[in-house]
């Protein structure tokens, strides 16, 4: 489990949708408070959703295509979140109630990056036990 490099990205994409949520703000609002995740429903279950697939998908590693379609899903799940951070910043006029725009917003980014990444190794894999298998 250890010794595969998709299970070291998935550890990565749990740390970035798990525990980063909890350092860095999504933003500052015009007073200059710092607004975390919790502070709104939908990021908070969308993160913890996130954060549970990771997860789950780690500890699935015999089953590949398990592990590669809850990869899918919390990349879909990444691509809302990022949709609703835009829609967010987008839909405020001015200077309302966002001032800045902190790196939380980025941690979706790099999250699909990483399952990406984690889902090509899983591919790999799975075409290596194919391969062997038809040499048999």
């Amino acid at each position: 489990m250890i010794q595969r490099i998709q299970t070291v990205y998935l550890f990565l994409a749990f740390v970035c949708s798990g525990v980063l949520p909890f350092v860095f703000p999504l933003w500052k609002d015009a007073e200059g408070k710092d607004f975390y995740f919790m502070l709104d429903l939908p990021y908070a279950a969308i993160f913890g959703l996130c954060t549970t697939l990771s997860l789950v998908s780690i500890f699935s590693f015999k089953k590949r295509q398990n592990q590669f379609v809850m990869n899918r899903l919390n990349i879909i799940l990444n691509f809302i979140l990022l949709g609703l951070f835009v829609y967010r910043l987008l839909s405020l006029s001015g200077e309302t109630t966002v001032s800045e725009k902190g790196i939380g917003m980025f941690l979706p980014i790099v999250s699909i990056v990483l399952l990406v990444l984690a889902n090509k190794a899983i591919k790999k894999d799975e075409d290596l036990v194919k391969s062997v298998d038809r040499l048999r």
